[in-house]
């Protein structure tokens, strides 16, 4: 089989790292394409060298985001049309989803979708958008839990194509055996914010230099690793230099190995990453997330990780009570949701199967004997 493995984001580059691996190991051929959706060398070539996914493809981008999106479409089509592959494997719920998705589909190639099912229920987001279109598009679902895997089956989508198989960053931490340091040696907070919704809106952005600059006087240090979409929004609204006091760092992006010891030595995390969110789990890492709803709701549900939308008080309150040494303690104890570290063994498996080909494979339907699909039957009068 070979399967073509596309990424644009450095979340995919993390994940998809363990999985692409696995593959190869399992005797596929695979063929990796980065995309450039995420273009800044920060976000993308340091996380190559340090996880070893080195892409077949790489692509260059230019303009807009929308003229940016137009480049992918064109060129995702062109790829499929010419590598040609038996299954294209996306990840997610990027711009890089929904392109591959359609190319694939335009040239009757299936698609394995990996984090499939996971939700947040806001139709303001696009990131939900492209989720769905990954669901309309998809042959075999891969739930990251058995949650995800429920919001698929009250979707519609059949049992036989639904599989659970864990999410591929924790293979990451396990394979680099990343732990959280006990109790006593934690200090401070590590903080990202980079969502559009959140930097792009001056309001919200100011409410976000006022929580990190709250943190640093009640938890100090603040370890603020500056997303470059995030410096360039906090330069033109006036507010960088507010981030320049004690108790808070402010360096840019940092490498991958540098984000996970910082995360392991932290006594909480406020992001409105959702990454983060599955790597504070695994660290047993307090976390408040700064959006009004995730996809990630096993964190919420556990109490690990509270939604406090960009509003100070409520994301400073939340602070406070995770920090409390009982809240510490419960949190570090707990198991996390999200996977055991064994999601590439997974994926690689199933894909091998031979009757995994036979279950993606698009066939059009034969109608021609007169019978109705499944449930235009009891609808339709004949």
């Amino acid at each position: 089989m070979n399967v073509l493995v596309p990424f644009g984001t450095r979340p995919e580059i993390v994940k998809l790292a363990p999985v692409v691996g696995a593959l190869g190991r399992a005797g596929l051929a695979v063929t990796t394409v980065a995309t450039g959706q995420h273009y800044d060398p920060s976000l993308a070539d340091t996380f190559f060298d340090d996880l070893g996914l080195h892409p077949d493809r790489q692509w260059e981008l230019s303009g807009g985001s929308t003229e940016r999106f137009g480049q992918m479409a064109r060129l995702a089509a062109d790829t499929v049309a010419e590598i040609g592959p038996d299954i294209v494997l996306l990840l997610g719920d990027t711009s890089t989803v929904p392109v591959f998705c359609l190319a694939a589909r335009r040239h009757r190639v299936p698609v394995v979708h990996l984090e499939a099912g996971m939700r947040s229920f806001n139709p303001t987001s696009i990131e939900e958008v492209n989720r769905k279109v990954a669901a309309a598009c998809t042959s075999l679902h891969l739930a990251p839990t058995d949650l995800a895997a429920s919001f698929l089956r009250a979707e519609g989508i059949p049992e036989e194509r639904i599989r659970v198989v864990g999410n591929p960053i924790i293979d990451v931490l396990v394979d680099r055996g990343v732990v959280g340091r006990t109790l006593a040696e934690r200090r401070g907070v590590v903080m990202t914010a980079h969502r559009a919704t959140n930097v792009d809106d001056p309001t919200r952005l100011a409410h976000l230099v006022e929580i990190a600059r709250a943190l640093a006087a009640i938890a100090p240090p603040v370890v603020f690793p500056i997303h470059p979409r995030t410096e360039d929004r906090l330069a033109v609204a006036g507010l960088r230099a507010d981030l320049d006091v004690p108790g808070i760092a402010t360096p840019g992006p940092l490498p991958y190995g540098e984000m996970l010891d910082a995360l392991a030595g932290a006594r909480l995390v406020v992001t409105d990453s959702g990454g983060l969110q599955e790597e504070a789990s695994w660290l047993g890492l307090p976390t408040v997330v700064l959006r009004r709803s995730t996809p990630r709701w096993e964190g919420i549900a556990s109490g690990a990780s509270v939604l406090a939308g960009v509003d100070p008080q409520r994301a400073i309150d939340a602070a406070l009570r995770l920090l409390r040494p009982e809240h510490q303690e419960r949190i570090a104890a707990l198991p996390c949701p999200y996977g055991d570290g064994s999601t590439g063994r997974r994926v690689a498996a199933i894909l091998a199967d031979p009757a995994t080909a036979a279950l993606v494979a698009l066939d059009e339907p034969d109608f021609t004997d007169g019978h109705l699909p499944i449930g235009a039957a009891e609808v339709l009068p004949r």
